[in-house]
């Protein structure tokens, strides 16, 4: 029997605490986050370890990542060679369609195991960083804006210069006030607008010509995926950059986004691309046109972020930094000791082989909703 054969596949459905109260546009407030969390082991007894964090608004949610992963992809992959990942995905693609966050978990594992078998970190088996440590972006969203002032008070103060406001889930005067009251609290702050798709694309022009007042880094996804004529628009009337996330999910998707002049800029997500494979492609359509990218988050972990880590560290077109904030600043506790902050509002990639994480099994066990 080959050593390489992925022998059995684990999954655990999760629902993790998190700290405070979190609206990212759409006027949902989270109190906690469910997740898929899964394990491939080997014949010769490597284990990989992999994530899904899906987000409603992408058509999925954990409970049909899991379902997905249960029915269809797992029996796809066991008994597969776990070093043939790039065929693994491509017998996933071929097994269901979508369900971009479950294929994403499954890839990022199998690379977990590549790099443990070769003892390697992954970062290295795509050529190696360009950036050992990336700046950390921390998203105002809490509805109790005192609270979140105070926390980015307390960061700003600690080195973060990063902060990326939700808005458009409130009156866009409430949402001006909010924007002044960062900008005159933290002298010399990076500040980003981020509308989850929360504007109509008839009422956008006059309320962003208003946000760029703030002078922000950019403003991503103001109107919805579906509208990128109007997102175009935007991008052409704005001195602002227009940074797209919803509307692009795919590389066939980011040409599009280069042919129609609607994306100034990228953000990257494991969870929305389907993998590491996926959104380097995605990247490097983005770079020959000139495109930076901004590494995104749904609401992973430590392992999918650790996945992504490595994923950005590699590309030198990620010049915007990432929002990993999740594990340390979000979650009450994650299930993987934190490996990602470095201080001074910056995440560092992971190193050890593989993903770099360790997965606490007691706590993992405590939160999980079912196990399978």
């Amino acid at each position: 029997m080959a050593i390489d054969r992925i022998e059995r596949i684990a999954l655990w459905l999760i629902d993790s605490p998190i700290r405070s109260a979190r609206s990212h546009g759409s006027g949902h407030v989270k109190r906690s986050v469910r997740r898929v969390i899964l394990a491939i082991h080997t014949a010769d007894g490597l284990v990989g370890w992999g994530e899904a964090a899906p987000w409603a608004p992408f058509g999925n949610t954990a409970e049909t990542a899991l379902a997905a992963l249960r029915h269809v992809l797992v029996p796809a992959l066991t008994g597969q060679d776990a070093t043939r990942i790039v065929a693994c995905m491509a017998t996933c693609a071929g097994a269901i369609a979508g369900h971009a966050d479950a294929k994403a978990a499954l890839e990022m594992a199998l690379w977990d195991i590549a790099g443990k078998r070769l003892g390697a970190p992954v970062s290295a088996l795509f050529g190696g960083l360009v950036r050992a440590a990336i700046p950390l972006s921390f998203s105002i969203a809490d509805p109790d804006f005192t609270s979140d002032l105070d926390r980015a008070r307390d960061m700003h103060a600690q080195g973060h210069r990063i902060f990326k406001v939700k808005t458009g889930f409130l009156d866009p005067a409430e949402d001006m006030r909010r924007l002044d009251a960062l900008r005159a609290a933290l002298p010399g702050m990076d500040l980003r607008v981020d509308y989850n798709q929360g504007l109509a694309p008839h009422e956008a022009l006059p309320v962003l010509r208003e946000v760029e007042r703030v002078a922000p880094t950019f403003i991503e996804q103001p109107v919805p995926r579906g509208q990128e004529a109007s997102l175009a628009r935007l991008a052409a009337a704005l001195d602002t950059p227009v940074l797209a996330d919803e509307s692009v999910t795919s590389p066939e998707e980011m040409l599009r986004a280069v042919r129609e002049g609607f994306a100034d800029a990228v953000s990257i997500k494991l969870m929305k691309s389907g993998g590491l494979l996926a959104a380097r492609a995605i990247d490097a359509i983005a770079a020959a046109a000139g495109v930076p990218s901004y590494g995104g988050t749904l609401w992973e972990g430590g392992i999918a972020l650790a996945a992504a880590a490595h994923l950005l560290g590699t590309l030198p077109n990620c010049t915007l930094g990432c929002e990993f904030y999740m594990p340390s600043y979000a979650l009450v506790r994650d299930i993987v000791p934190d490996v990602l902050l470095a201080g001074g509002g910056m995440v560092q990639v992971p190193g050890g082989p593989g993903l770099g994480v360790s997965v606490d099994m007691e706590l993992l066990a405590g939160q999980a909703l079912e196990s399978l």
